[in-house]
């Protein structure tokens, strides 16, 4: 799709900061999982699992209105390593969005966990009950939750450079779109 447009819509604007806060909030719950052994434990466990659902939901819709309406073409000017890693980075961004959730739905189905929603709801298992494969996909999940990390930190990086830098309007066009 051929882009006519130089900022992105209110939609793609608002899947992207809500899903910004929600991946933020989600990295700091499940450091939070990992280093404490308390009451809030089973309270940060009880937030992990319908917010990374959420998350799954909310890519699976920018995913498709991504694909409908494209995005705001990069400068002229830019470097061509710039551009290929800019469009190689959101690939990475958009697979570890959808990978982390459904990795770590299928660790709790391995493990014999139901992932619980909210009260009685729990969303059916997508893998068979073993303890070796849960050991597999619990580190693959912190390692790919690692990765998202160090993905949006080069992201946030990328963003800041070419509104502080190269103030070439491509932080705009997601921050506050057309004027």
């Amino acid at each position: 799709m051929t882009p006519t447009h130089s900022h992105f819509s209110p939609v793609q604007r608002l899947l992207h900061w809500t899903m910004a806060l929600a991946i933020l909030a989600m990295l700091f719950v499940g450091v939070g999982m990992v280093a404490t052994v308390s009451h809030a434990h089973s309270v940060l466990i009880a937030l992990h699992r319908p917010l990374g659902i959420a998350i799954l939901l909310l890519v699976l819709l920018r995913i498709a209105v991504r694909l409908k309406r494209g995005s705001p073409p990069l400068p002229d000017d830019l470097p061509a390593l710039q551009r290929f890693v800019a469009k190689l980075s959101h690939l990475v961004l958009y697979a570890l969005m959808l990978a982390l959730p459904l990795i770590g739905w299928a660790m709790l189905s391995a493990a014999g966990y139901p992932v619980t929603m909210f009260g009685a709801i729990h969303l059916p298992p997508i893998a068979p009950h073993d303890v070796r494969l849960y050991a597999l996909l619990r580190s693959l999940h912190t390692y790919l939750a690692l990765a998202l990390f160090l993905t949006v930190l080069g992201h946030l990086a990328a963003a800041l450079f070419h509104g502080l830098i190269r103030r070439d309007g491509v932080l705009s066009s997601m921050a506050r779109g057309a004027n």
